[in-house]
């Protein structure tokens, strides 16, 4: 199938199969006589796999090891398990940094008084102030890949 049927089996723009090819994450196709990709059930599979990993918040590292081990049937599979363990625990300590970011957004809104201005709104006098931005709490992750916001949470994924 082409990367056009591909794209619409699996739901996936054909953008991304094309970078998850060029990452190595789905082994390139083999080639017809037009030139044009020929992508087969395997393909389909792989790329399920690598979106479900994607639907879990998983680094494309954490499913490039993954779908290394999932090549090498034959290997322990403490290793996946150990993966996981991290993978839960970055999600724990998001959780934390996502509820301490809930309250001081609360505390936010409270000062609110509903101003029929915006030159005496409370949200964007406390915003102006340096302390409430100084008081934010820094994702563990900051200055890495890993987004600081759970996907899906602004409408997107």
């Amino acid at each position: 199938m082409r990367v056009s049927e591909l794209a619409q089996a699996t739901g996936t723009p054909a953008d991304t199969i094309r970078y998850y090819e060029r990452l190595g994450l789905l082994p390139a196709p083999a080639r017809g006589a037009n030139n044009y990709r020929d992508y087969g059930p395997a393909h389909a599979e792989r790329l399920a796999f690598i979106r479900q990993g994607r639907g879990l918040d998983m680094s494309l590292e954490e499913i490039r090891t993954l779908l290394t081990w999932r090549d090498q049937p034959e290997a322990d599979c403490g290793a996946v398990n150990t993966l996981l363990d991290a993978h839960i625990g970055h999600i724990a300590t998001r959780i934390r940094e996502l509820r301490a970011l809930k309250t001081q957004l609360q505390t936010l809104r409270a000062q609110c008084r509903q101003a029929s201005d915006t030159a005496h709104c409370g949200i964007l006098t406390g915003l102006a102030q340096p302390s409430t931005a100084d008081a934010a709490p820094r994702p563990a992750h900051e200055g890495h890949a890993q987004p600081s916001h759970v996907p899906g949470t602004h409408g997107r994924r």
